[in-house]
């Protein structure tokens, strides 16, 4: 009965197809409302070729984009500079200390000159049971395409906190890394210190990151300890860390923020295409993947639609609200991570991963990324415009409520196409 039930189908959709494509433009639009695929299992050949070139889940170290700042970069050093700057695992250290312009009451500051600074020693003490790993994305707050995603791992910076025995008027903490010296390199990021101390709405912690896929950091990527804040833009994980100031401000310091940037702007939730073919032959189905950065408000969906370039817009809907969406198939859990990650197997434990299957407990991952795909129905000749948006677990579509991008990209993505 299945080969039967499956031929039925097939003709079933062939026979739609046909339907739609001689009813014009209105066919077009009624076209996109109809499921884009069944189960996994019947996917179209064409499209699950294009699944299977998608890029790996999991980001290589080597392979994430670099936006460092610094002249000299640091990781551009050579290793005897390294060491001699405190940018090796043998050499770095940590000074924890007041803000001397708002000074919090603490006991025990951890300094250099006194010879109480916490060193990578320190840090791999605490680690034996304070270690935390999560998956996270990296995205720089106006570039539209993250930078990598990986699995961090680290000690909560709240660890390190205590140690310095704050007692009184302390309301927020700062950071700055290494920055050649040059107090016009300086780049500084901050928190709340309520965020450091507490994991809030199933957040994983602010951490003192160590290692990426299991692998100790490299100076491209921080090492030997960078801050990871996990709800964040890339600019509150700074790089090559050297101070943290604990303090009595009540308001941001970041030094993002002198350019107008929203310095608070939690990651959004937005996708964007990998692969649609530039040119297609009229009735040809159209496969389509791409890519969701899953951010603090979650990922329900992503929808796509078709549009003709002859069709005239609906006036006065700027975030196309009123447009054909249809649903496109957010795709499961890989079978193979990527990310160089020993043995294909995501380290135990990782926060969101079940410790004995090495599956996520949930999909997809908040904080990280996702991949969907869709086969779109073969069009009669013209130009026409690709457009994909998200759902958050809000029910709210992207780019709402934060349409701009000094607060972090979300916009609906769009690509032409022409089929001829």
């Amino acid at each position: 009965m299945k080969p039967q039930s499956h031929d039925f189908l097939a003709q079933h959709t062939y026979l739609t197809r046909r339907f739609f494509l001689r009813s014009g433009a209105a066919g077009l639009a009624a076209i996109s409302t109809l499921p884009l695929f069944a189960e996994a299992a019947e996917r179209d050949p064409a499209l699950q070729q294009v699944i299977d070139n998608l890029e790996p889940w999991l980001t290589k170290p080597d392979d994430f984009q670099d936006v460092s700042r610094g002249n000299p970069q640091p990781h551009s050093l050579d290793e005897a500079r390294r060491k001699e700057v405190g940018l090796t695992r043998d050499t770095w250290s940590l000074e924890v200390v007041s803000d001397p312009e708002n000074k919090a009451r603490i006991r025990n500051p951890l300094t250099k000159e006194k010879n109480t600074a916490f060193t990578f020693k320190d840090l791999m003490q605490l680690a034996e049971t304070h270690a935390v790993r999560f998956p996270k994305i990296m995205t720089c707050l106006n570039i539209g395409c993250p930078l990598g995603n990986g699995i961090w791992e680290g000690v909560p910076l709240r660890e390190v906190l205590w140690l310095t025995k704050p007692s009184k008027d302390l309301r927020r903490v700062f950071y700055d890394g290494f920055h050649n010296d040059d107090p016009k390199q300086l780049f500084r990021s901050s928190l709340p210190v309520g965020r450091v101390l507490e994991d809030m709405y199933g957040l994983p912690p602010v951490i003192l990151c160590y290692k990426l896929n299991g692998q100790w950091l490299s100076p491209e990527r921080g090492a030997p300890v960078r801050m990871v804040v996990p709800e964040a833009y890339g600019f509150k994980s700074i790089k090559w860390l050297s101070h943290v100031f604990l303090s009595n401000r009540v308001n941001a310091n970041d030094t993002y923020g002198e350019k107008n940037n929203d310095v608070d702007s939690p990651l959004k939730t937005f996708c964007e295409t990998i692969s649609l073919p530039k040119t297609i032959k009229p009735g040809q189905p159209i496969p389509v993947t791409g890519y969701a950065q899953v951010g603090i408000s979650g990922l329900k969906k992503v929808q796509v639609w078709v549009q003709n370039d002859e069709e005239e817009r609906v006036a006065g809907d700027k975030y196309f609200t009123k447009a054909p969406w249809s649903d496109a198939e957010i795709l499961p859990p890989p079978k193979n991570w990527g990310g160089d990650i020993a043995d294909n197997r995501i380290p135990v434990p990782t926060q969101g991963f079940d410790p004995e299957t090495g599956q996520p407990q949930t999909w997809p991952l908040r904080l990280s990324k996702a991949h969907w795909a869709a086969l779109l129905p073969g069009l009669p000749p013209g130009k026409y415009t690709f457009r994909c948006r998200t759902i958050d677990d809000n029910g709210a579509a992207q780019p709402m409520p934060r349409p701009f991008m000094k607060s972090g990209r979300a916009a609906i993505d769009q690509v032409g196409f022409k089929v001829e």
